[in-house]
């Protein structure tokens, strides 16, 4: 089992710059969590403040009950996968992954043990005499893996482990990673600026942006409700689409446009929402349901689409001016719909999300997906 980690009120400064002003969160015990947010948004910081490369200015970092804040950072019980591997290009595989083992003086034949064991895990073990300049990359990172895990760590921390090796390489090494980690169930933190290796492998995932989290949530509920403008918009792509609220006793429904010309009905709606209301409609490319035949929809035209086998791209222009895009299905229709014709849009209700006009606030009852 793992250990759980406690972050309370983390403050850190670089001169005059506060970069993390008062973050709290919990990473449960042998739980996958991850750090996901642009560049500069705070989380490799936070990563280095955990192991302890980074100095603390305000709050409390505990592993269980252990305040860890002022122990050096060889003396705590962490291990660290770099975006660069930092493998030694003098040792073999085998001295690489034994090397913290041998400066914790643990006895060689215990080394053994234990390094044959991890090399088995992560799918190495044939490779144990190979020097690194004879290995992959994605060789390399599971050395870089197994040297982390070997230590027998309380927690295992990984800052974009992947990101120098190509794209089906990447999916092939998040797969192992995720499996490695259920395998030997460690309390991992994970940073990453990419979110579909973020919802790949997350047990939860902390969207942070300028040094604030957004949202903690599991990957289903981060893509499927949104906090905010910019979760939507971080995770996946959506469009934003103005709408007015109306009410008839207790159902509500969206009013798109100006001229009212298409009105849908929204479950879950927040209660406090009054008719009237201005708010936010955030409609993903796959929440569009597209018909050339005329309707109640919004009306748009087709500036250009994109066939990728299983589903056509649109790209299409509302009247408004607006641009947005919408997915179609190849299942639901076989033919491309040609550049310049009126289609109309109609929403997928139960699936969309509502913001408050300014984007901040979630008008959608979180509860329904229970």
């Amino acid at each position: 089992m793992g250990a759980t980690i406690t972050i309370e009120n983390a403050v850190k400064r670089y001169g005059k710059d506060t970069i993390i002003n008062g973050l709290s969160l919990e990473v449960r015990p042998g739980e996958f969590f991850t750090l996901l947010g642009p560049s500069g948004c705070g989380k490799t910081t936070l990563l280095r403040m955990i192991i302890g490369f980074n100095t603390i200015e305000g709050g409390t970092f505990k592993i269980d009950d252990q305040v860890i804040n002022d122990i050096p950072t060889n003396k705590r019980n962490i291990g660290m996968v770099f975006q660069n591997y930092a493998v030694f290009p003098h040792m073999s595989v085998f001295d690489n992954v034994a090397f913290g083992l041998k400066n914790r003086k643990v006895p060689k034949e215990e080394v053994k043990r234990r390094v044959d064991e991890i090399l088995k895990v992560v799918k190495i073990d044939h490779l144990a005499d190979r020097m690194p300049a004879k290995l992959s990359g994605g060789q390399q990172q599971r050395v870089a893996l197994a040297r982390a895990i070997v230590i027998e760590p309380q927690v295992l921390l990984m800052d974009e482990p992947l990101s120098n090796l190509d794209a089906k390489l990447r999916v092939e090494m998040r797969n192992a990673i995720k499996r490695i980690q259920q395998q030997i169930g460690i309390t991992t933190v994970y940073v990453t600026h990419d979110q579909e290796e973020a919802l790949a492998v997350s047990d939860r995932i902390a969207v942070m942006n300028n040094g604030i989290i957004q949202q903690i949530d599991t990957p289903s509920r981060v893509y499927q409700r949104p906090q905010n403008q910019f979760v939507s918009n971080f995770i996946g792509l959506s469009n934003f689409l103005n709408a007015t609220v109306r009410r008839n006793g207790e159902e509500a429904s969206l009013e798109f446009g100006e001229d009212g010309g298409y009105v849908t009905p929204i479950p879950y709606l927040v209660s406090s929402v009054q008719a009237g209301e201005k708010v936010m409609a955030a409609v993903r490319p796959e929440e569009f349901v597209m018909s050339t035949a005329a309707n109640s929809g919004i009306p748009a035209t087709v500036q250009s689409s994109v066939f990728l086998g299983t589903a056509t791209h649109y790209f299409l222009k509302l009247q408004s001016g607006q641009e947005v895009e919408a997915i179609q299905s190849s299942d639901e229709i076989w033919e491309i719909i040609p550049n310049g014709s009126q289609v109309w849009l109609t929403v997928k209700e139960k699936k969309i999300n509502v913001f408050s006009a300014d984007g901040e606030t979630p008008l959608i009852i979180r509860e329904e997906l229970r």
